[in-house]
């Protein structure tokens, strides 16, 4: 059978400062635009922004 198309996906959040990156899912239904978020940047050790790239 046929697997369900599901609304989370695998994204990959990277650095706005460094080229450090993060792999997270998103709800595609509840986020269709692309995501910021603040994280922890281990390379410069501190908080960042990181965005979300295809």
């Amino acid at each position: 059978m046929a697997k369900k198309k599901g609304n989370r996906i695998v994204i990959k959040m990277k650095s706005s400062e460094s080229g450090f990156t993060y792999w997270t899912e998103k709800n595609r239904k509840n986020d269709p635009s692309r995501l910021e978020i603040k994280r922890y940047d281990p390379h410069l050790r501190k908080h960042v922004p990181f965005k979300e790239e295809k």
